[in-house]
């Protein structure tokens, strides 16, 4: 059987980061993980080919040797992936799909002609499909009952991958999280109770990546890395000694929940093996609305103390920030602004809350009847698929000026300098060996090109050189990383004009709607009158 793997389009987005990966010369910033993990899962029989579409596009060739044609999609790349089942069926190729849109929507899919779905998670569903194919079944739906043991997955087909073409890969060692956040969908599709990998698996993963030649940086991940604290000491242990070993070839990033902040001994474990930075999930530092929305690990101690710590601690903090949740007071994204400030986080995601299908927000709102259709979109460029409890121009005029402060050049600058800074006075274990690692011509034109834009051609030429100069004085080893975060402003300066430019087009036509269902009940009111 001959598979061809394809990994649909992501539209422009915040994670998209076209700007800043261009400037290093790599097409895509993260690796399709779901589709190399399927191809380990089948049978190893079978041949494999794998397009990711932002990297580049399908040839004939490709489509004239495909038996099959399997997708994998998160609901933000829906509309690539229908249209790739529509040239599959065109084609007369055979197409299956999974992963969590197809997951999430099963029936957008079967609308659009899918053969098969392969729903939940692949190491329960896959074997039903290989199955059906071997009977000569032409069509099926394949779920799962129960959640798997991820200790038996393999290790992802990485040599299916064109390293160069990405800036990060990544891993994953856990799945699942503890929490109930009510807009989440990652309880939804992977359960409450975190299902973790062994060290060995994970380590195994690794070995085959550096065999590979892979000298950067890799992502776990895993929706709550820390969501089995023992479990993942119990990897930290033995990850330390292998990066000791190899000369900690790898930097790490992943994601986290707030409650990282009161375990230190993790967080040294963490900065030990190389872990550089950390997605949190903050949402609001409006204590009411945390409450309301369940998340209530933010509420046990003060957001800003737990920020302040994990950064001290050595670990830079990335975080997401959501405006329109129930019973939001006015100046929710002013009030956002000001704790990315004060917390000094550079790269902050910044979104106006979408229910998604299947969550416990999606279902309150639809008996409340509050749902306008819709899947959700974690975008940036688009309005809520709800009705929120306060006006929505108001929601989406404070989401547009947040996001626009955010991604001031200069104080974008600033917040990543004050970070830099903290960090530079963690107290970092030595590490005696380190592999050498090769800067290549693109790193170097990537750095001029920063210098260039930021130190000369824009206004914060000034503060550039103050702060490049303190860097190199108190903290030069962070030097590199420091420039790293600050290319991301190449992205976000072009990308905040699109949101505002998006998001305004919407509410215009939002309220155009609005008038002219006016116009529309007046009549109706006055024959009701004369009647």
């Amino acid at each position: 059987m001959k598979a061809l793997l394809i990994y649909p389009l992501f539209p422009k987005s915040f994670w998209s980061f076209e700007k800043t990966i261009n400037l290093l010369g790599n097409k895509a910033f993260l690796p399709p993980l779901g589709l190399i993990t399927v191809a380990a899962i089948l049978p190893q029989e079978w041949e494999f080919k794998l397009v990711d579409r932002n990297v580049r596009d399908i040839t004939e060739a490709e489509w004239n040797w495909a038996d099959i044609v399997i997708l994998s999609g998160m609901i933000v790349q829906k509309e690539d992936l229908l249209s790739l089942i529509r040239e599959c069926k065109q084609r007369g190729k055979k197409v299956a799909a999974g992963g969590p849109y197809p997951t999430a929507l099963p029936r957008e899919c079967q609308a659009v002609g899918i053969d098969y779905l392969i729903l939940d998670e692949g190491e329960i569903t896959l074997p039903m499909f290989v199955e059906a194919i071997e009977k000569g079944e032409s069509s099926g739906v394949f779920r799962a009952t129960e959640k798997p043991n991820v200790t038996t997955t393999p290790v992802p087909r990485y040599d299916l991958l064109d390293l160069n073409a990405y800036t990060v890969m990544s891993v994953q060692f856990s799945r699942g999280c503890p929490f109930q956040c009510e807009f989440c969908d990652i309880i939804v599709l992977y359960g409450r109770k975190p299902r973790t990998k062994t060290p060995q698996q994970l380590i195994a993963e690794l070995e085959v990546l550096y065999d590979l030649g892979w000298r950067a940086t890799v992502f776990m991940v895993d929706d709550n890395f820390i969501g089995n604290k023992r479990n993942v000491k119990l990897l930290l242990k033995e990850l330390q000694p292998w990066m000791a070993e190899k000369g900690y070839p790898f930097s790490f990033n992943t994601e986290a929940s707030v409650d990282l902040a009161q375990d230190q001994e993790l967080m040294d474990m963490m900065v030990a093996c190389n872990f550089g930075s950390v997605f949190l999930g903050i949402e609001t530092p409006d204590e009411e609305s945390l409450k309301i929305t369940k998340k209530f690990q933010n509420t046990r101690d003060t957001l800003t103390d737990s920020v302040d710590r994990i950064i001290s601690s050595g670990i830079r903090v990335m975080a997401g920030f959501i405006i329109g949740f129930d019973g939001e007071k006015a100046g929710a994204g002013d009030r956002i602004v000001r704790f990315v400030e004060k917390t000094n986080i550079p790269v902050a995601f910044f979104s106006m809350l979408q229910a998604l299908p299947d969550t416990a927000l999606w279902h309150r709102l639809e008996k409340e009847g509050r749902l306008l259709g819709g899947s959700g979109d974690i975008n940036q460029t688009t309005l809520m698929n709800f009705i929120p409890t306060r006006s929505i121009e108001e929601i989406a005029r404070e989401f547009i000026d947040g996001f626009w402060a955010l991604y001031d050049p200069e104080k974008f600058l600033d917040r990543t300098y004050r970070c830099y800074r903290i960090l530079g006075e963690a107290n970092y274990p030595k590490k005696e060996k380190k592999a050498k690692k090769k800067i290549s011509w693109h790193i170097i034109k990537a750095l001029l090109i920063i210098i260039f834009r930021q130190g000369i051609l824009r206004k914060t030429r000034g503060k550039f050189w103050q702060y490049l100069f303190s860097m190199i004085r108190h903290n030069s080893g962070g030097v590199i990383s420091y420039l790293s975060v600050c290319a991301y402003i190449e992205h976000f300066s072009e990308y905040r004009q699109q949101v505002k430019e998006q998001i305004e087009s919407q509410l215009a036509e939002f309220k155009a709607l609005q008038q002219q269902q006016v116009v529309e009940i007046e009549p109706s009111r006055e024959t009701a009158i004369a009647s």
